[in-house]
């Protein structure tokens, strides 16, 4: 049995006496860290530069941090309401300031996106790994430590651990110690709130060396909100959805594109019609409507997916994710989501936990191990993930920049968009919302060429925009330009034909047909307003832990947000605010933000700005 703690610094020094002071120490991604062991680890080794210290993980978490006044008056008690109980772990702070012991290594493969972009220390760091190759990263840096939050239940007075929603890399690294290949403690905590999984991460009691159990060190899990489906992204999840087969395979990642695409599937899954009229409105040519899968799930999809989110759910219950592979409906590997989300899984009955399965990345990523079985399994698979930019010809953009710099992480893309060539009948779906920024700053995101890729065009497959599906995969690079180009936003349409002539990638009397000259951000929202005012694409899917009124404000502060990017645009939000009455909805909103009495010059002119914005973003 685990030796057992209550105190963290208790299981500090348990782990520093069983281990020694070189300590490499492996976090699972995201949600599954053992934030208060994690942080007195830390502690010690900050006051003892006799330990050596290295934690190797993924997507470390942190809360928002809000960037200005309108920012800060509207994210704060959101912050304080989600995130209030959760125990903020204590070296990304130091990693961000440039204040780390020089004992202390942090390593990560995966970057919560954006966020470490400015920050040397991290970016020197970093790993480029795909996720199924991080397991044998941690066995070659000697690790001898995984802390790992875990769930707890009791089985006749004999307790049992479940990994929860982190199996991902922990299940493989406990196969490779079981075979004797590697040497590790297995260093659980206890949280209340982690829904206890079936599958291989249901563990024994005795594969732990200590855990740390107590209602002092129990805390909330980190759930942040879902944000709300812009048009651009419910266009993008809309085409995606028309891709998929009945009776086929589903693999979502990250992103708020997943949630579009699931809304999708279940419009089409429900009410034909109105799938078919609203695709009739959004495809630019009959050729891609007529492509398009429109029918209802009446076989239903098998999903496996590294990540499995709250959209996941709403399949299952919208009776879609219904096809069965030794009775499970569902295979993942990690997740993260809201708090509805976790409490979803905590509630359901043992039959209906039986259907969703946790495993590894080892077995929802890749082919390898039971190859036979899992081919059976994965019929007509659709991979759909998402990418920051394209080239016109076809290769793609995830992970980083042309400076080097990473903005996230390779994580498991290229592993899908593998499985896709390897599969019979398997397709990659890449997706990317067509331009990035506003105003000025507005810029394609399909590139002529760029300084790094992260899906090599050899691999090209299908690429999807607002503006529709490009089919590239065995065409000629003139044939996938010009398939490029119909999915391009029109006001880069040109420039870009003329940068793949002058390379004689394209004919010179090339032409972009008619019907994909009208690539506009307007024509994507005159397309889905019916959709969007009958009910049919909400804002938020799936629930959300903003108020109401806090979900009118949302896509005020965005137009204010994207008005900074335009500066031009300011005088005029600003006269519209000081000459305007709002309403008593809008003042509610200002009530929120502190800015129903302005007292300072510059709270007067924030009142005026989200005025302006809220009444402009209830017009639209």
């Amino acid at each position: 049995m685990p030796r057992l703690f209550s105190d963290p610094e208790a299981i500090s020094e348990d782990i520093i006496s069983d281990v020694g002071t070189d300590l490499v120490v492996g976090l699972p991604l995201g949600l599954g860290k053992a934030n208060h062991i994690v942080n007195a680890l830390y502690a010690r080794a900050s006051a003892d530069r006799s330990i050596n210290l290295t934690f190797f993980t993924a997507l470390t978490l942190e809360k928002p941090k809000p960037k200005n006044l309108l920012q800060g008056r509207f994210i704060a008690p959101v912050i304080d309401r989600l995130f209030g109980g959760y125990p903020d772990l204590a070296y990304p702070a130091a990693l961000r300031a440039g204040a780390l012991p020089p004992n202390i290594r942090v390593t990560e493969f995966f970057f919560l996106a954006g966020r470490w972009q400015q920050v040397p220390a991290a970016q020197q760091h970093y790993v480029s790994a795909n996720y199924t190759h991080a397991a044998s990263y941690l066995l070659a840096a000697g690790m001898n430590v995984v802390a790992q939050l875990v769930a707890k239940r009791v089985v006749d007075g004999v307790p049992r651990y479940s990994l929860s929603g982190n199996t991902d890399i922990t299940v493989d690294l406990l196969r490779a110690r079981r075979q004797g290949r590697v040497s590790f403690k297995l260093i659980g905590q206890v949280n209340s709130e982690l829904p206890f999984m079936p599958g291989e991460g249901d563990l024994p009691a005795d594969e732990f060396s200590a855990v740390l159990d107590s209602p002092a060190t129990d805390f909330p899990l980190f759930a942040p909100p879902s944000e709300p489906i812009t048009d651009t992204r419910y266009a993008i999840g809309l085409h995606a959805a028309g891709l998929v087969r009945d009776g086929g395979t589903l693999q979502i990642g990250i992103g708020q594109v997943g949630d579009a695409l699931a809304q999708g599937l279940i419009v089409r899954h429900r009410d034909n019609g109105q799938f078919h009229g609203i695709m009739k409105r959004l495809s630019p040519a009959p050729e891609q409507l007529a492509a398009l899968e429109t029918g209802s799930f009446e076989k239903g999809l098998y999903g496996v997916s590294e990540m499995l989110f709250e959209a996941f759910l709403a399949l299952i219950d919208a009776g879609i994710l219904k096809r069965e592979v030794d009775g499970v409906v569902l295979h993942g590997a990690f997740f993260l989501g809201p708090q509805s989300f976790y409490s979803a899984l905590r509630e359901m009955t043992a039959s209906q936990l039986a259907r969703i399965q946790m495993m590894p990345v080892s077995f929802t990523n890749e082919l390898y191990g039971d190859e036979e079985a899992k081919r059976r399994a994965r019929v007509d698979a659709r991979f759909v993930n998402s990418v920051m930019m394209a080239t016109l010809m076809g290769a793609a953009v995830s992970d980083g920049l042309e400076n080097g710099q990473v903005v996230s992480g390779v994580g498991g893309q290229y592993n899908f968009v593998a499985q896709s060539f390897a599969l019979a009948g398997a397709r990659s779906v890449l997706t990317l919302e067509a331009t990035r920024g506003a105003g000025a700053g507005l810029r394609s995101n399909i590139r002529w060429s760029y300084g790094h890729e992260t899906i090599p065009r050899h691999l090209r497959d299908i690429v999807v925009t607002e503006y529709g599906v490009a089919d590239i995969r065995g065409k000629s690079d003139a044939d996938v330009i010009a398939a490029m180009l119909q999915v391009t936003d029109s006001r880069f349409q040109d420039e870009l034909a003329r940068q793949a002539k002058d390379a004689g990638k394209l004919p010179g009397n090339f032409e972009i047909p008619a019907a994909y000259r009208d690539n506009h951000p307007e024509r994507i929202a005159a397309a889905l307003k019916p959709a969007r005012e009958a009910g049919l694409l909400p804002s938020f899917p799936f629930g959300s832990d903003f108020t109401d009124v806090e979900q009118r404000l949302i896509p005020a502060l965005q137009l204010l947000q994207d008005a900074q990017s335009a500066p031009r645009r300011l005088p005029g939000l600003l006269w519209q605010g000081f000459t305007g009455h709002p309403d008593a909805a809008d003042i509610e909103c200002l009530a929120r933000l502190g800015l129903d009495k302005p007292v300072t010059l510059a709270e007067h002119a924030y009142r005026a700005l989200v005025s302006a914005a809220l009444a402009r973003s209830r017009a639209s």
